[in-house]
């Protein structure tokens, strides 16, 4: 027939497009920094974490999850077939009756985006995306009619001319949408760059139920420090970007978009693509940051990010809380590159907004941001009768105080941690005055030059000693300590346990070392440290500490890995970004939509920024002083005996 050739020829040089448009993207993301990669492990190992890590996550939200697999699924399998029957004119009813099959699939997907895309929630982007379903169904259906005749369901030549005509317009408008729009930056975009950035991703740890949330050392002495251009990130940084879908799950657990504050993480890896590929925000097509018109940020691959792309405030608005990356399916790594950007901002233009500039400096003079003299450390201990380490040389349990010994009402959590060590006997012993702030608010200030100061001289500190345990009641330096101080080759905490202290005290009682009267204060629930929970996977103990006293939680409905930050981390209430709420005020309603006459906290943050917020509240007590005062004094039960 006279247009047989048509729809083979279309289907080959829509290929070869696709193919070039892919190979001009790469480009894009060579643009950046160099980092080793193992290319071949990864692009192995990438099916298994499409199918496995990355569908763990999209299958939170079921019907997305669903509709994925049959979409995506269908696609993939029916586009190679298409290439075997239509491209290579392969003649095999095996191979066309499979690819009758995989555009079904593919079909019954698409009425589900359809259905999706009538009223989609307002975190999905828009504009482009609501072609989608379109594309999809007509892809689906105009392939099942061109495949029947090769499947012997209909006589070859059906139709004449005039059909095939139709089919081959057909082609044009759906294979060009999805092809181009995967390789040249259309919707599909993340069906190519998120197939590699799975195989080729900057934290492969996270993969097969790994957890990765360190941050990477900045390399110092360099002509220039952190991210100030697009090209300054890690070549696998851009990609990551390129790989983002737009579903806006970021957006939606964002505590700092929640609060208005001109941030949705979201945007921001919008805004990064536009910075590497050029251009405007002009098409962005979801929710911009509050407050902020859309339009006029411009980027460059060149170009500073904050001179036009993005507004500092927007990265100081970051908690760092990385509510962010959890619910992110395509794995993007957004704290990482706020965290980048910052550098630059703090290390080479000395810009820290507010109090930053001044904390720096404090941790600087006297290792602890609050600038208090470092001689007065260890004056919560005065009544305590705790032994020092550079008197004892050694111990079980090294007690890491942190930045709490400065603050009256977190010198109460420490108090009750003490006094429950005590009751079991613990060998504890502390640092005193040795010890220095372990770096965490400089870090996530994007000063990296006084965190590795810092982390040096403490590990040095601690290779003079011999414990077997640290255990902290900050989660921030449990993950400095944890997670971050094993870059600086010191082997002070090898074979050293750090433990927060609800671990360390759910052992304790487990173990039956301390004794617990049943907790009769009214009804308790619990918040979930981002550091100690997000961080670090920590969710277990708490719970299972509060059940020894007999105590259910009454959960709310952002709590365990989706738990609302309090807005304390990242040094948020340094930098005091202005927004339309507090972040402590919503977690705070939180709160009370449970019922609760009392939340249970596990960080003196979060202690601090939760009673921070104006009464009638419920009370906020950290755990450790929840079980002291439960505690039932072994001496007082010997007597009674």
């Amino acid at each position: 027939m006279m247009l047989d050739w048509l729809p083979p020829t279309l289907i080959g040089v829509l290929l070869v497009l696709a193919g070039i448009g892919a190979v001009r993207r790469m480009n894009l993301w060579r643009a950046g920094q160099a980092e080793k990669v193992d290319i071949l492990a990864g692009l192995l190992a990438m099916p298994k974490r499409y199918l496995h890590d990355l569908h763990h996550v999209v299958d939170r939200d079921k019907y997305i999850s669903r509709t994925h697999v049959a979409t995506g699924g269908g696609f993939v399998l029916a586009m190679v077939l298409v290439v075997f029957v239509h491209l290579f004119g392969i003649d095999s009813k095996i191979l066309a009756w499979a690819l009758l099959a995989a555009l079904v699939m593919m079909f019954c997907g698409a009425l589900f985006v359809y259905k999706r895309r009538l009223n989609p929630p307002s975190r999905l982007s828009k504009g482009p995306w609501m072609r989608l379903p379109k594309s999809l169904l007509t892809f689906s259906i105009t392939f099942f009619v061109l495949t029947l005749p090769a499947a012997g369901v209909l006589p070859e030549g059906f139709g004449g001319w005039l059909l095939t005509l139709v089919l081959s317009v057909l082609i044009l408008m759906s294979l060009s949408e999805m092809l181009f729009g995967m390789t040249w930056g259309g919707p599909m975009k993340h069906a190519f760059a998120g197939a590699l950035h799975l195989a080729l991703h900057r934290r492969p740890e996270r993969f097969g139920g790994g957890r990765s949330t360190g941050l990477k050392p900045a390399v110092l002495g360099e002509t220039s420090h952190g991210v100030a251009k697009p090209t300054d990130f890690k070549w696998n940084q851009l990609l990551g970007f390129d790989a983002c879908v737009q579903c806006g799950r970021c957006e939606a657990v964002c505590p700092a978009f929640a609060a208005g504050q001109p941030l949705n993480p979201k945007k921001l890896i919008q805004d990064m693509v536009v910075g590497f590929a050029g251009g405007t925000d002009e098409n962005y097509a979801g929710s911009p940051y509050p407050n902020v018109e859309v339009g006029n940020a411009k980027g460059a691959p060149n170009q500073i990010i904050t001179d036009g792309l993005i507004h500092p405030d927007t990265l100081w608005s970051c908690t760092t809380c990385r509510a962010c990356v959890e619910e992110c399916p395509m794995m993007i790594e957004h704290v990482d590159a706020i965290v980048d950007m910052r550098r630059f901002l703090t290390l080479e233009k000395g810009d820290t907004p507010n109090k930053g500039a001044q904390v720096l400096e404090n941790i600087i003079a006297t290792d602890n941001p609050n600038g208090y003299s470092p001689a007065s450390r260890t004056h919560w201990t005065a009544d305590q009768n705790l032994n020092l380490m550079k008197d004892v040389k050694q111990a079980d349990v090294l007690f890491w105080v942190s930045d709490g010994a400065f603050d009256m009402r977190s010198q109460r959590i420490l108090r009750a941690f003490v006094k429950l060590m005590k009751a079991a006997n613990v060998d504890v012993a502390i640092l005193g005055d040795e010890e220095l702030d372990s770096g965490d608010v400089a870090r996530r200030l994007g000063d990296d030059a006084t965190f590795q100061s810092l982390a040096k001289r403490n590990l040095a500190t601690l290779s003079k000693y011999q414990f077997n345990k640290i255990v902290t009641t900050d989660p921030h330096a449990f993950h400095c300590l944890k997670n971050e101080y094993g870059d600086f080759g010191s082997d002070a905490l090898q074979n050293v346990e750090v433990l927060h202290h609800t671990t360390f005290l759910n052992q304790l009682v487990k173990d039956g070392r301390l004794q617990l009267d049943t907790f009769k204060g009214g009804k308790v629930t619990y918040h979930d440290p981002c550091y100690l929970g997000r961080y670090n996977g920590e969710y277990e103990a708490p719970r299972e500490l509060l059940a020894s006293l007999g105590i259910e939680v009454a959960e709310m409905e952002r709590s365990g890995y989706r738990s609302r930050c309090c807005g304390g981390g990242g040094g948020a209430p340094i930098t005091d970004i202005p927004g339309e709420r507090r972040i402590a005020d919503m977690r705070m309603e939180d709160v009370i939509s449970t019922g609760a006459d009392m939340v249970a906290v596990g960080c003196q943050q979060c202690t601090a920024m939760l009673e921070g917020v104006v009464e009638p509240r419920p009370v906020v007590k950290d755990i450790a002083e929840i079980l002291a005062g439960q505690l039932i004094d072994r001496q007082s039960i010997e007597e009674t005996h």
